[in-house]
């Protein structure tokens, strides 16, 4: 646990990639197995430790420092591992552990009941330091927050071997913790793992944003346009009975869309757009994004969601067919090999992305502009003679994604964030104004003179410098007039210019709206709040 705990520790304090990937793989270089390859699950997102819950870790704390102390610290905090480290008074006069082994708490800890599993915990605070408390309760609650992406995790994996970091990628959904056989191809002492081509999740190829005056040095006959699609991005990965539906993350999402799983009875590596799509015809109409998103990070699907959410993928490219590796072949064949398998595998859940003729920009940036009414994100432009390479490899395709929106809000309420943010006041919740309803003029304290009230649009933590995040936060301070738990309430004051993609009716949210990835754009420290925009103006915007 030392050297675990010294590693997060050290994550946890170093904002730079290489730096971190620096000491992902010293780590891993220098740990025994099966300790590094336990480290690697934490941190790629792969270990599960179910047998104590966080509801037990805030008992502890509330044992060890008292219900009330405990809360205060916890807020002030932010962090339950760290609170929970920094309280603990060891109960008994057991001297600290320097043989404490990562894998030694995991596999005990797995071979635990939850009866047991206690006891087991408590013992071990009990030995160790509080950064080894705080190591330990991190890696039992599963949320690391010290910066490190799975990506990033196997980045570092991959650097211990020298090989590509592709190749980890397509050997890691054959693979379970704690990675013996990867370890061993990495060090030399053993053959690549076999993984059967449809576990094998391969890295998506993508797109750079195409910057203002680019598109003047590349030549339209070069490229072929199609829509870019609002959805998420997914990997279809099949061999027979062998099905896997992956994430733009290489997460295996294919429980939760059973609807597409079952109709991948076929042999092939497809990459496309998951959508929401409803029967018209025909054809299909592509629900909005606040539709998909019914679907997702879902542990059960319900019939009632998969009849009304019906999920549905539409095709961008085709990797492999029948075990031929196709990435290789420039893009107007591959879409030409896709073409032809979706013409003799055709299915009512599977689509093609159409390509969008155009001759000159000028003809692609006019029909752009139509993107937003068609509920589609813009355009992708592709090099016809491109391969197709893992990861954003400039100059072949880019995003012209659609202009963003922006209304100037009202902060209303704030929240602490966590991790370096633990000190921060760096989550908030906006609003725009709209005429108060009868009978609630007396509940809403953020009604004006004028007959109008704030509610909530939206909600945001980025776009904000760390200069103006220290103003934000003294003016939450300053200007708090209420608090609900860990939520503050402000006095409407501020106004915020948010930025965001797009905007969609909601029956879960009290003004009727959500916004699509909302983040500051400005701060507008000069106008009055009663200048801010209404949810009417915000209604018009919807599409």
């Amino acid at each position: 646990m030392k050297d675990f705990a010294r590693l997060l520790d050290a994550l946890s304090f170093q904002p730079g990639r290489n730096a971190k990937l620096r000491l992902i793989e010293d780590y891993l270089r220098l740990a025994p197995d099966p300790d590094r390859g336990y480290a690697l699950a934490a941190l790629t997102g792969a270990l599960s430790l179910p047998n104590v819950k966080a509801a037990t870790l805030r008992e502890l704390g509330a044992q060890q420092a008292g219900e009330a102390l405990f809360a205060l610290s916890y807020d002030y905090v932010g962090d339950l591992a760290e609170t929970l480290a920094l309280v603990w008074q060891p109960t008994s006069d057991a001297p600290h552990r320097n043989d404490l082994s990562l894998s030694a708490v995991v596999e005990e800890l797995q071979r635990a009941s939850r009866r047991e599993a206690l006891p087991l915990l408590t013992g071990w605070l009990d030995q160790l330091n509080a950064t080894e408390r705080w190591a330990l309760l991190k890696l039992i609650t599963g949320a690391l927050r010290v910066g490190v992406s799975a990506r990033l995790a196997k980045t570092a994996v991959a650097g211990v071997g020298q090989v590509p970091v592709e190749e980890v990628e397509e050997v890691w959904h054959g693979l379970s913790p704690p990675y013996r056989e990867l370890f061993a191809w990495l060090d030399g002492k053993a053959a690549r793992p076999d993984a059967l081509a449809a576990l094998a999740f391969r890295p998506l190829m993508l797109a750079h944003p195409l910057v203002e005056g680019e598109l003047v040095n590349l030549d339209p006959t070069q490229f072929a346009a199609e829509w870019k699609w609002d959805g998420i991005r997914v990997q279809l990965a099949a061999d027979g009975s062998t099905r896997r539906l992956y994430s733009r993350g290489s997460e295996d999402a294919s429980n939760a869309f059973p609807d597409i799983v079952e109709q991948m009875d076929f042999s092939a590596v497809l990459d496309g757009e998951l959508l929401v799509a409803h029967p018209d015809g025909e054809t299909v109409r592509i629900a909005p994004f606040n539709e998909l998103q019914q679907r997702l990070n879902r542990k059960t699907v319900t019939a009632r969601l998969l009849q009304d959410y019906p999920a549905h993928v539409r095709l961008y490219d085709i990797l492999f067919e029948d075990g031929e590796d196709l990435r290789a072949l420039p893009f107007h064949t591959r879409r030409q090999r896709l073409e032809q398998w979706q013409a003799r595998n055709a299915r009512p859940r599977f689509d093609l992305s159409p390509l969008v003729g155009f001759a000159a920009w000028e003809e692609l940036a006019a029909l752009r502009q139509s993107a937003r009414a068609a509920s589609i994100e813009g355009l992708m432009l592709k090099r016809k003679d491109s391969p197709y390479l893992a990861g954003r490899v400039k100059g072949h395709w880019y995003k012209w994604k659609r202009d963003t929106l922006t209304a100037d809000c009202v902060l209303m309420y704030a929240q602490r964030g966590h991790g370096k943010r633990s000190s921060f006041y760096s989550d908030f919740t906006f609003g725009c104004w709209r005429p108060v309803k009868p009978g609630e003029e007396s509940a809403n304290r953020s009604a004006d003179e004028t007959g109008r009230e704030l509610v909530p649009v939206g909600k945001a933590y980025s776009g904000y410098t760390d200069e103006e995040l220290k103003k934000l936060d003294k003016f939450v301070r300053d200007n708090t007039i209420d608090r609900f738990g860990p939520v503050r309430v402000i006095a409407p004051k501020l106004v915020v210019e948010v930025e965001f993609d797009a905007v969609q009716l909601s029956t879960r949210h009290k003004s009727g709206l959500a916004m699509r990835f909302p983040r500051f754009h400005r701060i507008r420290w000069d106008k009055p709040a009663a200048e801010a925009d209404e949810v009417e103006m915000l209604r018009g915007m919807v599409g």
